[in-house]
């Protein structure tokens, strides 16, 4: 892992945030996009914007983006870009979506950026370690899992058994909030919060999380209890410590 590339990756968010700050709070043009979540000019132009500088530095690379697809690349490299993770909230208005961009080998996330442009707030996760704003980060530690903060956007993500299986977790511990999209990792990994279980996600949705997690102190995996790799099944759990980990999956499985 060279220094160049961790920083090539961040210089990324300059070119998104170049592309949607002007848009935020304006009346962008809304497409509902085949399974029915919204997508503007803001996403599509930032993620085109990282995809021509990634292919300039990096041709070999293979790219996964959320709005423009899949570009084969020549080896085992490849970048994950979500440009607005969190479009509804970017609709709305609300400053805490983010940026996301990974960098892959093997399928397995190395490097993750969660980049906050409107509240000019940046997470950079590598195996070195988790930077805020440059300033090394790490989740807190020794909290009980009856005192707990848990995040996850939305009950609808979950579908089925696992709505049951979220509640398991939820009515056993003390604080439960939703909503805030990607930014409740940032406040994971930066020790605010302990928890975050989702599903239904896409490899754009995770992939730049778990280094961000992982750097931190945090554990990151499947409700499985397996690593989240680029073909994991969209089921995740973010938690502080090995402990909050062991006793979620726990929960989880019922």
């Amino acid at each position: 892992m060279t220094k160049e590339l961790i920083e090539f990756a961040q210089s990324l968010t300059g070119l998104s945030r170049d592309v949607i700050r002007p848009h935020f709070r304006k009346n962008v043009g809304i497409i509902d996009k085949a399974d029915d979540s919204p997508v503007t000019i803001a996403d599509r132009n930032a993620e085109e914007a990282m995809r021509k500088a990634i292919e300039a530095k990096y041709p070999d690379h293979g790219i996964f983006g959320e709005e423009h697809g899949i570009k084969e690349g020549a080896g085992a490299e490849m970048w994950v870009l979500d440009p607005i993770d969190g479009t509804r909230s970017f609709i709305c208005g609300a400053p805490w979506f983010g940026t996301l961009i990974a960098y892959l080998e093997n399928s397995t996330p190395v490097v993750g950026v969660l980049d906050v442009p409107m509240m000019d707030e940046q997470w950079v996760g590598t195996p070195e370690g988790t930077t805020f704003n440059g300033q090394a980060c790490k989740v807190r530690q020794g909290v009980p899992f009856e005192e707990a903060s848990l995040f996850t956007t939305d009950m609808d993500l979950f579908e089925g058994d696992q709505q049951a299986a979220f509640t398991r977790v939820k009515e056993k511990i003390k604080t439960v909030r939703y909503g805030t999209d990607c930014y409740a990792y940032a406040l994971l990994a930066s020790g605010h919060i302990d928890l975050v279980i989702e599903a239904g996600l896409k490899p754009y949705d995770a992939m730049a999380l778990v280094p961000v997690i992982k750097g931190a102190g945090g554990i990151v995996t499947g409700w499985d209890g397996e690593e989240v790799t680029l073909d994991w099944d969209g089921r995740l759990l973010a938690a502080s410590t090995i402990e909050l980990h062991e006793k979620a999956l726990k929960e989880l499985r019922g």
